[in-house]
């Protein structure tokens, strides 16, 4: 509803309650906003960079399925994977490091490679230049290894951040089209209700001061019928506060005598 608005009783106690959330809910929006731009910016780089690592990660396989074709070729008539798989270590060398990146408060994975050379296998397989030809592969599909873990951190990050910014700008929507104007209608509203019962309460006034006004101009003539001359309210009113507050002193006094 465009006219919605909170229902409240209309006070100045909830006047200032309804103003501080207005302010927090703007200081909200803006930090929700520079969040989102953040994000955002952050978004784009990543995804030049996404961008780029497929590209080079393409490069790297392609080189790889070459080097391993140049291997075959180079242990032919020898099955190269049997050989291979003969000098396996039973401990891997490379390795898999999850890191986290803390952007504008959001935690995104990042994968590093950890390469132990120490377990790599040194030992020349084959006859001819067939040992060092598969180390060569064994190199380019590292290297294809590490463009794809590269990817693969890109890739999460990418998806992570795009989840994020989604629900950061619908925060944002929230607060621009829902909770602030919602809080602005009820701010007027409830100025409009307290502007309405201070010309109630003056309007009250004026009347009761005319009721008193016509009571004592009738009393006036009814005295002044008599031949009695009538005393002004301004001198009644003196006289009235003197005489209490004698009164009140004479009381006073006779309570402390009496203590």
């Amino acid at each position: 509803m465009s006219g919605a608005r909170l229902n409240v009783f209309p006070t100045r106690m909830t006047l200032g309650l309804m103003k501080s959330k207005l302010k927090g809910a703007t200081r909200g929006h803006s930090l929700l906003k520079k969040k989102s731009d953040a994000l955002t910016l952050k978004f784009r780089t990543l995804l030049g960079k996404l961008a780029d690592a497929k590209e080079e990660m393409g490069k790297e396989m392609k080189t790889a399925s070459f080097s391993l074709a140049q291997a075959k070729w180079a242990a032919s008539p020898l099955d190269v994977s049997h050989t291979v798989i003969e000098n396996v270590g039973g401990t891997a060398f490379e390795k898999l490091k999850i890191n986290t990146d803390n952007i504008a408060g959001v935690q995104l994975p990042v994968f590093e490679q950890l390469t132990d050379t120490a377990k790599q296998g040194q030992e020349l397989t084959g006859l001819g230049k067939g040992g060092e030809q598969i180390r060569k592969t064994r190199d380019s599909y590292s290297k294809a290894l590490k463009a794809l873990i590269s990817i693969a951190s890109l890739q999460t990050s990418f998806v992570t951040l795009d989840e994020v910014i989604k629900i950061t700008n619908r925060r944002v929507n929230a607060i621009e089209c829902i909770v602030k104007p919602k809080l602005e209608r009820t701010i007027a509203y409830i100025q409009s209700e307290l502007e309405e019962i201070e010309k109630e309460e003056f309007y009250r006034l004026k009347m009761i001061q005319k009721k008193k006004k016509e009571a004592q101009d009738r009393k006036e003539q009814e005295l002044l019928a008599r031949g009695v001359q009538p005393v002004p309210l301004q001198a009644q009113e003196k006289l009235m506060s003197t005489a209490f507050g004698e009164t009140t002193t004479e009381e006073t006094t006779e309570e402390l005598i009496i203590f």
